[in-house]
């Protein structure tokens, strides 16, 4: 029997066993990644080198490509280096790291969005207070706010989850370091402990998701008094794909790591892992444009 102490290194989930299909999984993912680092990229590029765009919309829009593309860098190359030379091996020390950028950025970027919601509510609710609400020092302050949490919030879990004795093997069942994976080879009853951050973590979330909602009810029924036809059409447009991506990000997401054992599979848990951890980024530059 294995624990943590002696444990080197994790086996993840690997998507096929069939070389044809590893490889097919790895040009795949290669033209995510690609697609994500270009789209984001022009993304940073533009803003950063057009001042008509320095404002604080396109200032949130900045972190949230910069976060995007870190994020599905942490994740994807591996991956894809794991299906091109048919491995499944990641280091202890490489699967804490993965662990920690992983919940390092994402929450960043879930907080991040909560304030990019806000900015939406303010420019298109209270137009008149858009620049007293939202100045260079204020957006800031929030933009740094929601990195620190994220930071925060990633220090906690990974410090408490590898913390865990580990006595049920190494193999993963997810293709990346993921903590409900982790806390299914712990042998200890102090797993519930991290599992109880979890629910914390999500009620939290949910809090956060709530505030989002009323956000965009507001700006609905806003937008439906604008007269012009073609105004409601370019705020509907701008609001609606941003909406969406959140509710795949933060339903998939809670659902990853609150389903109950019955119902998991290596295969229900693999599709619902790209669906919150590699789409999102991938089609944040599109649904934002």
């Amino acid at each position: 029997m294995s624990n943590s102490s002696s444990i080197t290194q994790f086996l993840l989930l690997p998507f096929t066993d069939t070389r044809e299909l590893q490889l097919l999984h790895f040009w795949l993912f290669l033209g995510i990644y690609l697609a994500a680092l270009l789209g984001n990229g022009l993304i940073i590029t533009t803003i950063g080198w057009d001042q008509h765009l320095h404002t604080p919309m396109y200032f949130f829009l900045l972190n949230l490509a910069l976060l995007d593309m870190s994020t599905i860098s942490t994740i994807i190359p591996k991956s894809m280096a794991n299906s091109l030379w048919d491995s499944r091996a990641i280091s202890y020390s490489g699967c804490a790291a993965q662990l920690f950028l992983f919940l390092f950025l994402i929450t960043a970027e879930f907080f991040l969005l909560t304030v990019m919601s806000y900015d939406r509510y303010v420019a298109i609710c209270k137009p008149l207070h858009y620049g007293t609400l939202l100045g260079s020092r204020a957006c800031v302050h929030m933009a740094a706010a929601a990195w620190a949490a994220g930071f925060l919030h990633a220090l906690l879990h990974t410090a408490n989850t590898f913390s865990l004795p580990l006595c049920k093997g190494n193999a993963l069942g997810q293709f990346f370091c993921e903590i409900p994976q982790i806390l299914k080879l712990s042998c200890s009853h102090s797993y519930l402990r991290e599992f109880g951050l979890l629910v914390v973590t999500v009620f939290f979330d949910l809090w956060c998701f709530e505030f989002i909602m009323v956000f965009y009810v507001q700006i609905l029924r806003a937008m439906l008094r604008i007269p012009s036809e073609q105004g409601r059409h370019k705020a509907f447009s701008t609001c609606l794909p941003h909406l969406a991506v959140l509710f795949l990000f933060v339903s998939t997401g809670m659902f990853a790591n609150l389903k109950p054992p019955s119902i998991s599979s290596p295969s229900l848990d693999l599709v619902v892992s790209v669906l919150y951890s590699v789409v999102p980024p991938a089609v944040n530059p599109s649904s934002t444009a």
